[in-house]
């Protein structure tokens, strides 16, 4: 008895309308990225686990998919860790490689590699599939694509700015002004500092894992969290009090200044916050000059992204009732590891996956006839077959999507088939059609009948 077939949990096929819904996202965030001056580059599915080991932190090494060696990959596997049960131990002997879980690191080693044939500030852009052992729900799965933008070898906030703006861009474009969305930004600089102003610095980065996760699990959850890590209840009211820093204005702009100014004074004695203030202030006062489109951006000071390369500016994206669709931030030294030492990067990434399950929700999507078969010929035997076969490369030189039934069977079937497939114009030729030169082309959409040269099918067709 055969198994059923299926796909891993966390992984989707995609059906021809469905691959023309993605690829129009792709389309538009391409066509946004080449408008700023990026250039594509595409690097392997799979790296050295090296590579990735320990870039974005323990919750990001948690997520990778490891590769086992080929052949006999136990024969060299370490004994001892085999005994003790020890995976972390066991996995460095049979598994060098794994599958990559974001286009950063990646592009980091890329560049250390290719950095004589670079010209830097380098702006690049990536759409890829990447690949993460996280637990399937709704947006969120194990295979997906993102596309990236990044801009690395420059420190300028400028970057930032054009960040934004190609946010505010790709969705104005997506969303036709139809769905509200929130660009929140932060500044890892000010986590810093808040950190250091309740005098837990040396429990960063386990403090920032457990802010990040605010939105999904709720603040009594986030601060058991914290409790749990060692923090006392003076240091986790003084730090929930000022990542709840108070609202100003309803203009957006200058309540996120408002916002940051009132941070200013309560970790005004903190380098590295007041770094991040001013960085951000910058950014702000240059978005507000500029304008968006359709962009809602918010200073938002428990936005943590929990990938632990990011240093500066921290973007993400979100609409209601879906996770974050489109995050970034700021990276000051992840070329570090690879040998390339004070290369300050910054990007973005839409998650694409996440995107089209909003537009398709949301009604967003254009109609897609362009992308399935215009015109079929129908099939009533060898010598109509032969006749038509001219003209269907006409069609197709003339860069119309056609196609001939195959096989010479009933017309019901014929008309049938172009009916699923959702055909515009069915062209019938039979021994008067051969006769006379005008083919008898039946409308699909209303059922009408009209006599037309090739040329008038042409014509009609790309009209």
């Amino acid at each position: 008895m055969s198994n059923k077939p299926s796909i891993p949990k966390g992984t989707r096929d995609f059906s021809p309308i469905e691959m023309a819904r993605r690829n129009y996202i792709f389309d538009v965030i391409k066509k946004t990225y080449k408008k700023y001056g990026f250039q594509q580059i595409e690097t392997p599915a799979m790296e050295n686990l090296s590579t990735l080991v320990g870039t974005g932190g323990d919750e990001s090494d948690k997520l990778i998919f490891k590769i086992l060696n080929s052949g006999d990959y136990l024969a060299k596997a370490d004994e001892k860790a085999l005994q003790e049960k020890n995976a972390n131990g066991l996995t460095k002997s049979i598994a060098e490689k794994a599958l990559h879980y974001d286009l950063t690191v990646p592009f980091a080693r890329y560049v250390v590699q290719n950095q004589n044939d670079i010209t830097f500030p380098f702006r690049r852009f990536q759409i890829q599939p990447v690949w993460r052992a996280d637990r399937p729900q709704r947006g969120r799965y194990r295979e997906f694509y993102q596309c990236d933008a990044d801009i690395i070898g420059s420190d300028s906030l400028l970057n930032e700015v054009d960040l934004i703006k190609i946010i505010d861009d790709v969705f104005t474009e997506l969303f036709q002004g139809k769905l509200n969305y929130t660009v929140s930004v932060n500044n890892r600089k000010i986590l810093q500092g808040i950190v250091e102003s309740v005098g837990e610095q040396d429990k960063f980065e386990q403090i920032v894992v457990a802010i990040d996760k605010l939105d999904k699990i709720g603040i009594e959850k986030v601060i058991k969290e914290l409790n749990d890590i060692g923090l006392s209840e003076k240091s986790v009211l003084s730090l929930m009090d000022l990542l709840a820093v108070t609202k100003g204005s309803s203009n957006l702009y200058e309540m996120a200044l408002t916002q940051l100014e009132f941070l200013s004074q309560k970790i005004n004695n903190t380098i590295n916050g007041q770094k991040g203030i001013e960085e951000l202030e910058f950014v702000f006062e240059k978005i507000q000059q500029l304008g968006l489109k359709t962009a809602h951006v918010k200073f938002d000071p428990t936005l943590a992204r929990g990938l632990g390369y990011y240093t500066g500016t921290i973007i993400e994206v979100k609409v209601a009732n879906f996770p974050s669709i489109c995050g970034g931030g700021r990276y000051d030294d992840l070329t570090g590891k690879f040998g390339l030492k004070n290369v300050s990067g910054v990007g973005i990434s839409f998650g694409a996956d996440r995107i089209y399950d909003v537009l398709l929700d949301n009604n967003l999507y254009p109609e897609f006839k362009g992308d399935s078969t215009q015109v079929l010929f129908v099939n009533f035997g060898e010598k109509e077959q032969d006749y038509c076969l001219p003209l269907l490369f006409q069609l197709r030189d003339a860069g119309i999507n056609a196609e001939i039934y195959p096989d010479k069977v009933k017309l019901q079937k014929q008309m049938t088939f172009a009916n699923n497939k959702a055909i515009n114009y069915v062209v019938i030729v039979g021994s008067d059609e051969m006769e006379t030169g005008k083919l008898t082309v039946k409308n699909m959409e209303t059922g009408t009948q009209e006599a037309l040269t090739i040329s008038e099918l042409i014509e009609k067709c790309i009209n």
